[in-house]
């Protein structure tokens, strides 16, 4: 699931980058691509904590320590490319 929250959170961040450049509304697009990469660091969460409650150390301890540098770095460059439009906005109106 996770996999698929994270594709789609690529994508409407994308769509919301385009949107921006061709000049309509992103709004909409940066608020749903913030919400699925939260969806899709919940996603993961969830994961990590069923294998917590089957005792699955060997899983744990061969992703989370991989997963968690990813997921951090993923989770910024997701709010900083959503975000990016805001601050051009802003640049722009100064």
């Amino acid at each position: 699931m996770w996999l698929i929250l994270g594709l789609i959170a690529i994508v409407t961040t994308f769509i919301n980058l385009y949107m921006y450049t061709s000049g309509k509304d992103y709004k909409l697009a940066m608020a749903m691509g913030l919400s699925f990469t939260a969806l899709t660091l919940c996603a993961e969460n969830s994961l990590i904590a069923d294998w917590v409650e089957v005792n699955d150390w060997a899983a744990l301890l061969d992703v989370v320590p991989t997963m968690e540098k990813a997921l951090w770095f993923l989770t910024i460059v997701s709010i900083l490319l959503n975000i990016a439009p805001l601050l051009l906005d802003f640049k722009n109106k100064r």
